[in-house]
């Protein structure tokens, strides 16, 4: 399992959720495994968001997520 933490305003499609607990072993694992159990996040996620896992921003889908690792759910970052 792997724990997601989300930021404050998802908690509305999440039962007040803050954290949410998903199988996965990849980020993409993680994302849609929060769509199947949370749909109203479909929208956001397929909008563009960022995952970062140990404190690392994500560099794709396919980025492992190992057991216990931290990983938080934050508003798509964009360089410039």
């Amino acid at each position: 399992m792997v724990a997601i933490n989300l930021w404050s305003s998802l908690t509305r499609f999440t039962e007040g959720a803050r954290v949410v607990e998903v199988e996965a072993e990849t980020v993409g694992g993680a994302l849609d495994g929060l769509v199947a159990a949370h749909p109203g996040l479909g929208p956001i996620i397929e909008a563009g968001v960022s995952v970062v896992v140990d404190g690392e921003i994500a560099p794709n889908r396919h980025t492992k997520v190992p057991q216990g690792a931290e990983v938080v759910l934050m508003q798509r970052l964009k360089g410039g």
